[in-house]
Protein backbone atom coordinates (compact mmCIF):
# COMPACT_ATOMS: atom_id res chain seq x y z
CA UNK A 1 0.00 0.00 0.00
CA UNK A 2 1.15 3.65 -1.16
CA UNK A 3 1.96 5.76 2.04
CA UNK A 4 -0.69 8.30 1.18
CA UNK A 5 -3.45 5.57 1.01
CA UNK A 6 -2.51 3.67 4.08
CA UNK A 7 -2.35 7.19 5.56
CA UNK A 8 -6.00 7.80 4.72
CA UNK A 9 -6.52 4.04 6.09
CA UNK A 10 -5.40 4.52 8.89
CA UNK A 11 -7.34 7.93 9.70
CA UNK A 12 -10.44 6.71 8.52
CA UNK A 13 -9.86 3.70 10.72
CA UNK A 14 -9.11 5.33 13.97
CA UNK A 15 -11.67 8.37 14.05
CA UNK A 16 -13.76 7.18 17.08
CA UNK A 17 -10.83 7.32 19.42
CA UNK A 18 -10.40 11.20 19.65
CA UNK A 19 -14.25 11.78 18.94
CA UNK A 20 -17.26 10.32 17.80
CA UNK A 21 -21.29 11.42 17.10
CA UNK A 22 -21.47 14.86 18.16
CA UNK A 23 -23.17 15.95 21.87
CA UNK A 24 -26.15 17.44 21.66
CA UNK A 25 -26.51 21.06 22.83
CA UNK A 26 -22.62 20.42 24.51
CA UNK A 27 -20.84 21.04 21.46
CA UNK A 28 -18.92 24.82 22.21
CA UNK A 29 -18.63 25.01 17.85
CA UNK A 30 -22.52 25.03 17.77
CA UNK A 31 -24.06 28.10 16.70
CA UNK A 32 -25.25 30.50 19.89
CA UNK A 33 -27.88 33.06 19.90
CA UNK A 34 -27.32 36.33 18.37
CA UNK A 35 -24.90 38.62 19.99
CA UNK A 36 -23.60 42.30 19.09
CA UNK A 37 -21.02 41.11 16.54
CA UNK A 38 -19.67 44.94 17.05
CA UNK A 39 -18.59 44.03 20.50
CA UNK A 40 -14.76 43.69 20.73
CA UNK A 41 -13.42 40.78 22.01
CA UNK A 42 -12.79 41.06 25.85
CA UNK A 43 -12.88 39.24 28.94
CA UNK A 44 -15.80 38.39 30.47
CA UNK A 45 -15.12 36.85 33.41
CA UNK A 46 -12.17 35.23 35.53
CA UNK A 47 -12.92 32.67 38.58
CA UNK A 48 -10.42 30.47 40.33
CA UNK A 49 -11.13 26.84 39.91
CA UNK A 50 -8.08 26.67 42.30
CA UNK A 51 -5.26 28.89 43.82
CA UNK A 52 -3.08 28.48 40.74
CA UNK A 53 -6.37 27.65 37.98
CA UNK A 54 -8.18 30.40 36.67
CA UNK A 55 -11.36 30.06 34.36
CA UNK A 56 -11.34 32.50 31.96
CA UNK A 57 -14.52 33.29 30.21
CA UNK A 58 -13.91 35.43 26.71
CA UNK A 59 -15.77 36.66 23.58
CA UNK A 60 -14.85 36.48 20.82
CA UNK A 61 -15.32 39.27 18.14
CA UNK A 62 -14.70 36.52 15.56
CA UNK A 63 -16.76 34.04 16.77
CA UNK A 64 -19.37 35.89 18.41
CA UNK A 65 -19.23 33.97 21.17
CA UNK A 66 -18.06 33.45 24.64
CA UNK A 67 -15.07 30.71 24.23
CA UNK A 68 -14.16 29.27 27.63
CA UNK A 69 -9.54 29.69 28.26
CA UNK A 70 -8.31 27.73 30.92
CA UNK A 71 -4.72 28.90 32.71
CA UNK A 72 -2.37 27.25 34.80
CA UNK A 73 -0.73 29.51 36.50
CA UNK A 74 3.07 29.64 37.98
CA UNK A 75 3.53 29.93 41.66
CA UNK A 76 5.78 32.99 41.44
CA UNK A 77 4.13 35.18 39.48
CA UNK A 78 6.10 38.39 40.47
CA UNK A 79 7.19 38.89 37.43
CA UNK A 80 5.99 38.62 33.71
CA UNK A 81 6.40 35.24 32.14
CA UNK A 82 5.90 33.36 28.84
CA UNK A 83 2.58 31.44 27.57
CA UNK A 84 2.47 28.07 26.19
CA UNK A 85 -0.76 27.15 24.59
CA UNK A 86 -1.73 23.69 24.82
CA UNK A 87 -4.18 22.84 21.53
CA UNK A 88 -6.51 19.57 22.11
CA UNK A 89 -7.04 16.49 19.94
CA UNK A 90 -10.42 16.16 17.70
CA UNK A 91 -12.78 16.32 20.40
CA UNK A 92 -10.92 19.35 22.57
CA UNK A 93 -12.58 18.87 25.58
CA UNK A 94 -15.96 16.78 25.17
CA UNK A 95 -15.03 14.19 27.37
CA UNK A 96 -15.46 16.20 30.04
CA UNK A 97 -18.39 17.93 28.52
CA UNK A 98 -16.42 20.76 27.57
CA UNK A 99 -15.67 21.93 31.27
CA UNK A 100 -11.79 21.21 30.70
CA UNK A 101 -9.29 20.85 28.37
CA UNK A 102 -8.48 17.11 27.29
CA UNK A 103 -5.12 18.00 28.84
CA UNK A 104 -5.92 18.20 32.12
CA UNK A 105 -8.54 15.39 32.19
CA UNK A 106 -6.64 12.88 30.88
CA UNK A 107 -2.86 13.79 31.61
CA UNK A 108 -1.09 15.25 34.69
CA UNK A 109 -0.35 18.44 33.18
CA UNK A 110 -1.78 19.87 36.53
CA UNK A 111 1.33 18.86 38.67
CA UNK A 112 3.83 18.69 36.04
CA UNK A 113 3.53 22.41 35.44
CA UNK A 114 3.10 23.70 38.58
CA UNK A 115 6.99 23.96 39.28
CA UNK A 116 7.18 25.48 35.93
CA UNK A 117 7.66 29.50 35.37
CA UNK A 118 4.85 29.88 32.58
CA UNK A 119 1.48 30.63 31.60
CA UNK A 120 0.01 27.42 30.48
CA UNK A 121 -2.90 28.57 28.50
CA UNK A 122 -6.03 25.90 27.22
CA UNK A 123 -8.39 26.48 25.30
CA UNK A 124 -12.08 24.13 25.34
CA UNK A 125 -13.53 23.58 22.39
CA UNK A 126 -13.13 23.52 18.75
CA UNK A 127 -14.18 20.30 18.53
CA UNK A 128 -13.56 18.99 14.71
CA UNK A 129 -11.75 22.77 13.88
CA UNK A 130 -8.16 22.32 13.30
CA UNK A 131 -7.88 25.43 15.07
CA UNK A 132 -8.07 27.02 11.66
CA UNK A 133 -10.12 29.90 10.77
CA UNK A 134 -13.02 28.55 8.09
CA UNK A 135 -14.26 30.10 5.32
CA UNK A 136 -17.89 29.73 6.17
CA UNK A 137 -20.43 28.55 8.88
CA UNK A 138 -20.99 25.12 9.34
CA UNK A 139 -24.32 23.73 9.99
CA UNK A 140 -23.12 21.51 13.07
CA UNK A 141 -19.96 22.95 14.12
CA UNK A 142 -21.03 26.99 13.62
CA UNK A 143 -18.54 29.90 12.87
CA UNK A 144 -15.10 28.87 13.59
CA UNK A 145 -12.06 31.19 13.65
CA UNK A 146 -9.97 30.38 15.61
CA UNK A 147 -6.76 30.73 14.42
CA UNK A 148 -8.32 34.46 14.38
CA UNK A 149 -8.70 33.94 18.19
CA UNK A 150 -5.72 32.21 18.98
CA UNK A 151 -2.99 34.62 17.01
CA UNK A 152 -5.08 37.83 17.51
CA UNK A 153 -7.63 38.05 19.87
CA UNK A 154 -6.48 36.21 22.95
CA UNK A 155 -2.51 36.72 23.57
CA UNK A 156 -3.15 40.61 24.32
CA UNK A 157 -5.58 39.11 26.76
CA UNK A 158 -3.61 36.63 28.20
CA UNK A 159 -0.37 39.03 28.25
CA UNK A 160 -2.34 41.77 30.07
CA UNK A 161 -4.83 40.04 32.58
CA UNK A 162 -1.70 37.17 33.39
CA UNK A 163 1.53 38.85 33.37
CA UNK A 164 2.66 37.91 30.09
CA UNK A 165 5.82 38.80 28.28
CA UNK A 166 5.71 38.41 25.24
CA UNK A 167 7.20 34.87 24.65
CA UNK A 168 4.56 32.24 22.87
CA UNK A 169 5.01 28.85 22.09
CA UNK A 170 2.57 25.83 21.47
CA UNK A 171 2.14 22.24 21.89
CA UNK A 172 -0.74 19.99 20.77
CA UNK A 173 -1.08 16.39 19.90
CA UNK A 174 -2.88 14.82 17.17
CA UNK A 175 -5.09 17.33 15.05
CA UNK A 176 -4.09 19.98 17.71
CA UNK A 177 -0.34 18.98 16.68
CA UNK A 178 -1.45 20.21 13.00
CA UNK A 179 -3.15 22.93 14.31
CA UNK A 180 -0.46 24.07 16.18
CA UNK A 181 2.13 23.97 13.44
CA UNK A 182 -0.25 25.69 10.79
CA UNK A 183 -0.21 28.25 13.58
CA UNK A 184 3.20 28.81 14.13
CA UNK A 185 4.08 28.38 10.12
CA UNK A 186 1.69 31.02 9.64
CA UNK A 187 2.63 33.52 12.37
CA UNK A 188 6.17 32.96 12.86
CA UNK A 189 6.57 36.05 14.81
CA UNK A 190 4.20 35.07 17.63
CA UNK A 191 5.76 31.85 18.75
CA UNK A 192 8.99 30.65 19.44
CA UNK A 193 8.60 27.11 19.00
CA UNK A 194 6.16 23.97 19.11
CA UNK A 195 5.99 20.73 20.27
CA UNK A 196 3.89 18.13 18.52
CA UNK A 197 2.45 14.76 19.06
CA UNK A 198 1.29 12.17 16.39
CA UNK A 199 0.03 14.91 14.10
CA UNK A 200 -0.13 15.28 9.77
CA UNK A 201 1.87 18.43 8.67
CA UNK A 202 0.90 17.95 4.64
CA UNK A 203 -2.10 18.99 2.91
CA UNK A 204 -0.82 18.15 -0.47
CA UNK A 205 -1.93 14.98 -1.70
CA UNK A 206 -6.08 14.31 -1.83
CA UNK A 207 -5.14 11.12 0.59
CA UNK A 208 -4.28 13.76 3.29
CA UNK A 209 -7.15 16.20 2.27
CA UNK A 210 -9.84 13.29 2.77
CA UNK A 211 -8.09 12.06 5.83
CA UNK A 212 -8.59 15.58 7.23
CA UNK A 213 -12.41 15.22 5.75
CA UNK A 214 -12.57 11.96 7.60
CA UNK A 215 -11.71 13.45 10.71
CA UNK A 216 -13.92 16.69 10.47
CA UNK A 217 -16.49 14.46 9.37
CA UNK A 218 -16.25 12.09 12.58
CA UNK A 219 -17.47 15.09 14.39
CA UNK A 220 -20.68 15.92 12.34
CA UNK A 221 -18.60 18.79 10.24
CA UNK A 222 -18.01 19.56 6.77
CA UNK A 223 -14.02 20.42 5.75
CA UNK A 224 -15.61 22.08 2.60
CA UNK A 225 -16.63 24.37 4.90
CA UNK A 226 -13.17 24.81 6.14
CA UNK A 227 -10.91 25.18 3.30
CA UNK A 228 -13.35 24.34 0.28
CA UNK A 229 -12.90 21.26 -1.93
CA UNK A 230 -9.90 19.62 -2.57
CA UNK A 231 -8.66 21.95 -5.32
CA UNK A 232 -9.00 24.90 -3.17
CA UNK A 233 -6.21 27.09 -2.85
CA UNK A 234 -6.94 27.54 0.96
CA UNK A 235 -6.02 23.84 1.29
CA UNK A 236 -2.40 24.87 -0.09
CA UNK A 237 -2.32 28.20 2.34
CA UNK A 238 -3.13 26.64 5.35
CA UNK A 239 -0.38 23.22 4.68
CA UNK A 240 2.54 23.57 6.81
CA UNK A 241 4.69 21.34 4.74
CA UNK A 242 4.97 24.53 2.38
CA UNK A 243 6.22 26.64 4.72
CA UNK A 244 9.20 24.56 6.67
CA UNK A 245 11.29 27.29 6.27
CA UNK A 246 9.30 29.63 8.89
CA UNK A 247 10.69 26.77 11.22
CA UNK A 248 14.56 27.81 10.97
CA UNK A 249 15.54 29.70 14.22
CA UNK A 250 12.48 28.26 16.35
CA UNK A 251 12.55 25.34 19.07
CA UNK A 252 10.97 22.05 17.47
CA UNK A 253 10.07 18.96 18.75
CA UNK A 254 8.61 16.65 17.02
CA UNK A 255 7.37 13.02 17.75
CA UNK A 256 5.29 9.27 17.07
CA UNK A 257 4.97 6.17 17.78
CA UNK A 258 4.66 3.88 15.11
CA UNK A 259 1.23 1.96 16.22
CA UNK A 260 2.57 -1.42 17.70
CA UNK A 261 1.89 -1.89 21.09
CA UNK A 262 4.00 -0.49 24.22
CA UNK A 263 4.23 -0.68 27.37
CA UNK A 264 0.81 0.84 28.22
CA UNK A 265 -1.00 -2.27 26.13
CA UNK A 266 1.10 -4.49 28.04
CA UNK A 267 -0.33 -6.81 30.41
CA UNK A 268 -3.74 -4.57 29.82
CA UNK A 269 -6.29 -7.90 29.07
CA UNK A 270 -8.37 -7.45 26.58
CA UNK A 271 -10.59 -4.02 28.53
CA UNK A 272 -12.22 -1.86 25.96
CA UNK A 273 -9.42 0.84 26.42
CA UNK A 274 -6.68 -1.64 25.60
CA UNK A 275 -8.68 -3.13 22.41
CA UNK A 276 -9.38 1.10 21.09
CA UNK A 277 -5.71 1.30 21.93
CA UNK A 278 -4.68 -1.70 19.29
CA UNK A 279 -7.59 -1.90 17.18
CA UNK A 280 -8.24 1.78 16.35
CA UNK A 281 -5.19 3.73 17.74
CA UNK A 282 -2.87 1.63 16.62
CA UNK A 283 -3.96 2.01 12.50
CA UNK A 284 -3.97 5.91 13.62
CA UNK A 285 -0.34 6.48 15.21
CA UNK A 286 1.04 4.61 12.10
CA UNK A 287 -0.98 7.01 10.13
CA UNK A 288 1.14 10.05 12.25
CA UNK A 289 4.33 7.83 12.01
CA UNK A 290 4.09 8.05 7.96
CA UNK A 291 3.09 11.58 7.96
CA UNK A 292 5.72 12.89 10.81
CA UNK A 293 8.42 10.93 8.70
CA UNK A 294 7.80 12.79 5.81
CA UNK A 295 7.58 16.01 7.27
CA UNK A 296 10.78 15.28 8.82
CA UNK A 297 12.07 14.74 5.33
CA UNK A 298 11.21 17.94 3.95
CA UNK A 299 12.50 19.63 7.22
CA UNK A 300 15.82 17.84 6.12
CA UNK A 301 16.21 18.76 3.01
CA UNK A 302 15.32 22.29 3.46
CA UNK A 303 18.38 22.40 6.06
CA UNK A 304 15.99 23.09 9.35
CA UNK A 305 16.89 21.99 12.47
CA UNK A 306 14.66 19.66 15.04
CA UNK A 307 14.13 17.14 17.17
CA UNK A 308 11.94 14.50 16.06
CA UNK A 309 11.68 11.15 18.31
CA UNK A 310 10.24 8.23 16.35
CA UNK A 311 9.28 5.48 19.14
CA UNK A 312 9.78 1.99 18.59
CA UNK A 313 6.50 1.51 19.92
CA UNK A 314 3.37 3.38 20.79
CA UNK A 315 -0.36 3.78 19.99
CA UNK A 316 -2.79 7.10 19.49
CA UNK A 317 -3.62 7.51 22.94
CA UNK A 318 -3.10 9.96 25.94
CA UNK A 319 -0.64 8.11 27.92
CA UNK A 320 1.89 8.25 25.53
CA UNK A 321 1.20 12.34 25.55
CA UNK A 322 1.57 12.49 29.11
CA UNK A 323 5.35 11.10 28.32
CA UNK A 324 5.64 12.98 25.22
CA UNK A 325 4.72 16.33 27.23
CA UNK A 326 7.47 14.94 29.66
CA UNK A 327 9.71 14.51 27.07
CA UNK A 328 9.33 17.57 25.04
CA UNK A 329 9.67 20.15 27.99
CA UNK A 330 13.80 20.74 27.77
CA UNK A 331 12.77 22.02 23.70
CA UNK A 332 9.78 23.67 25.10
CA UNK A 333 11.64 25.44 28.12
CA UNK A 334 14.38 26.71 26.15
CA UNK A 335 11.23 28.13 23.80
CA UNK A 336 10.09 29.93 26.41
CA UNK A 337 13.77 31.24 27.69
CA UNK A 338 13.24 29.36 30.85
Amino acid sequence: MRRPALLAAGCLTALTLLGSAPVAGAQPGVPTPAVDASSPTRVVSVTMATDRRAVMSVFSASMNREIQVQVLLPADRSVPRPSLYMLDGVSAGEESGYTESTWTQKTDAVSFFSDKAANIVLPVGGRGAYYADWAQSDPVLGVNKWETFLTSELPPLIDARFDGNGVNALMGLSMGAQGAMNLLTKHPDLYTGIAGFSGCYDNRSNETKNAVRATVGSTGGDATNMWGTNADPLWAENDPSTRVETLRGKQVYLSTGNGFPGPYEAGGGFGEEIIDALTVGGPLEAAANICTTGFADTLRAAGVPATIVFKPYGTHSWRYWQDEMHNSWPVVARALGL
